[in-house]
């Protein structure tokens, strides 16, 4: 085929697959007009081929995509102006399907299922028939098809494969000291430096807390350098002297959520099923090249498998509904329908009848709880598909 017409569709994956799977040499997309008005759109779906390596001519024809007639209209124009080509009807309306069937004629005419995860022939297109899809996606693609940006975030993910043994180590303490696990953290940070290369630290072992006072627990201190993630550290009875290893260990322990978030991730890696993991992903909704330009948010881990994108949020407090609705949110707008949403929590939800456990069902999203954080439970549950 030399010609592929998509029919625009809501769901950013169904807009992008037949034209990476086919090459075609250009893509003509009838898509509702204010799709076509959306120039940061376009330019993201342009990116989206060229991050993909797929070089393809892209053509926005606009139309109400509610009105068969319109739709049967600009399709024709298309398949009288263009050679060889070809209708993808995974995506678009039921007007738009009905429009397609009417007028198609010859002209080869597919679909792609995504449970079977495969392009079908539903007619003249023997090239689909029962064809597998092979396209594995990355973080960055799942954004870009979607209009975003994936930026920079707080983890610096070209190193963190080396810090996999310390994130075990710090994960071997955290699972000690959970539950005081917070307030130890925000010790730390009240005593110690974020400047760059400031890592040695002598403080007084009580220290100013947003709500009176909180001392450092000294095992828990001596089981940070029995690991090796703080060195040379002292305790005496009204002082505590210790060195962090580096920037990123000191960034870890004065940062209350990262444990938890570095397991996840590291069960990610260990799962090896995931064709890209990012630890911190910072999407810019507009697709702007930083976070003062539009709207961002952050997914504390993000993991694609093929072409589903799953959206992971750490919290080592209760889960409020805020962020159940926050994750739904971003699962929809950057994965829609077939892609996964999961919540961690290092706490105990025991009750399946509860408020959260019952909204986190409603919007469709896992929750993994700390019975299960053990890295070969964690994979276990990364590695199930959830029924539907």
């Amino acid at each position: 085929m030399k010609t592929l017409i998509e029919l625009y569709d809501e769901r950013p994956i169904e807009n992008v697959l037949a034209t990476e799977t086919f090459r075609p040499e250009e893509t003509v997309i009838i898509c509702p007009p204010e799709v076509d008005a959306n120039r940061a759109l376009k330019r993201s779906l342009e990116k989206y081929f060229a991050h993909r390596n797929c070089p393809v001519k892209l053509t926005f024809l606009p139309t109400s995509l509610l009105d068969s007639q319109k739709i049967g209209k600009r399709l024709l124009q298309v398949l009288e102006t263009h050679d060889d080509c070809a209708i993808d009807i995974a995506g678009g309306t039921d007007a738009a399907l009905f429009a397609a069937g009417s007028v198609a004629g010859d002209t080869p005419v597919f679909t792609y299922s995504r449970k079977k995860n495969a392009f079908f022939d539903i007619k003249n297109a023997a090239f689909a028939r029962d064809l597998p899809c092979s396209v594995r996606l990355d973080a960055e693609s799942c954004f870009l098809m979607a209009g975003g940006t994936l930026l920079k975030g707080r983890a610096d993910n070209s190193r963190l494969r080396e810090y996999l043994p310390a994130v075990e180590k710090l994960f071997r303490v955290f699972s000690r000291f959970r539950r005081e696990w917070q307030r130890q953290i925000s010790y730390v940070q009240r005593v110690s430096s974020s400047e760059p290369g400031v890592l040695s630290v002598c403080a007084p072992r009580t220290a100013k807390a947003d709500h009176g006072t909180v001392t450092a627990n000294p095992q828990l201190f001596e089981a940070l350098a029995e690991e090796g993630l703080i060195l040379d550290l002292e305790i005496e009875r009204d002082e505590i002297r210790f060195e962090f290893p580096d920037e990123t260990i000191r960034f870890w322990l004065r940062d209350i959520g990262s444990v938890l978030e570095l397991q996840v991730y590291r069960a990610c890696l260990a799962a090896e099923c995931f064709d890209d993991v990012v630890l911190s992903a910072v999407v810019n909704w507009e697709g702007g090249a930083s976070q003062r330009d539009g709207v961002t948010n952050e997914i504390d881990v993000m993991a694609v498998r093929g072409v589903q994108p799953v959206f992971i949020s750490c919290k080592t407090s209760e889960i409020k509904t805020e962020a159940l609705n926050e994750l739904a949110i971003l699962r929809d707008r950057f994965g829609g329908k077939g892609s996964r949403a999961i919540i961690v929590t290092s706490s105990t939800v025991s009750d399946e009848a509860s408020p959260m456990r019952r909204r986190a069902d409603e919007l469709n999203i896992e929750v993994i709880e700390w019975r299960e954080l053990a890295l070969d439970q964690l994979v276990k549950r990364l590695r199930m598909q959830p029924a539907g």
